[in-house]
């Protein structure tokens, strides 16, 4: 899989905070020898991440602002063209839970809310995305959920979002099919990242963060070549 990333340009959001998704898929992207640029709403952290990314010698640019909004976005985009003259791959993994609870208590502004972090910032990243990733026959993982699959309760907003967030995956790879670019999704379930640990425990039944990465790489490199609009639940047998 290394071989397959070295030196292609991967653009991936959500790459602020340690010891959480973003952060681990850019370390393996990073190890697979691809160039990156990371992106995320706080200016502090995903430069932080940038200069540790950096010091293990991956070759890595930062930009920061809202994503949800097309300016930020087509700036990332820009950044990967200027940089090294293209973008192969667009990893989405901006956006998460905010809301839980009843959904009787829900307000139209947290609603509102959940769906600008989880759509519409995957739509805003994906539209500045595709010339470039059209140029490239490149490809896009968009990060849905395994509640969407299976909802659970006191999830309302957050199941609405991300089953959008599927839905944009599945429409894009059939109206970019013919140009080239694939479109799918991940569908995690409840990840061994920092967060997790820490408010569920050490001992809790989670999925490895490597697997995870894993599947990100292979749906981002040419090795999933025949795979697109597909949302792929990534598990660990967890349910």
């Amino acid at each position: 899989m290394s071989a397959e990333l070295a030196g292609r340009t991967v653009l991936i959001t959500g790459v602020g905070r340690v010891g959480q998704i973003g952060h681990a898929v850019a370390r393996a992207f990073g190890r697979a020898g691809a160039r990156l640029v990371v992106a995320d709403v706080s200016a502090p952290a995903v430069a932080e991440r940038a200069r540790e990314l950096s010091a293990q010698g991956y070759p890595v640019r930062d930009v920061a602002g809202d994503l949800a909004t097309a300016d930020v976005a087509r700036r990332a985009v820009a950044v990967a063209q200027d940089t090294w003259g293209a973008l192969d791959a667009l990893v989405n993994v901006a956006g998460g839970l905010l809301y839980y609870g009843p959904a009787s208590s829900l307000t139209a502004e947290q609603f509102d809310r959940e769906l600008t972090v989880n759509v519409k910032t995957t739509w805003c990243m994906c539209q500045a995305a595709l010339p470039a990733l059209i140029a490239r026959r490149g490809a896009i993982v968009n990060f849905a959920s395994v509640a969407v699959l299976r909802p659970e309760p006191q999830m309302a907003s957050y199941i609405a979002a991300k089953a959008a967030v599927a839905g944009l995956t599945r429409a894009l790879a059939r109206e970019y099919a013919d140009q080239g670019v694939r479109v799918n999704a991940v569908a995690p379930g409840t990840m061994r990242t920092a967060d997790n640990v820490a408010q569920l425990g050490a001992g809790a039944h989670l999925v490895a963060l490597e697997a995870l990465v894993d599947t990100v790489l292979f749906l981002a490199g040419p090795g999933g070549s025949g795979i697109s609009g597909e949302i792929l639940a990534v598990t660990g047998g967890t349910g």
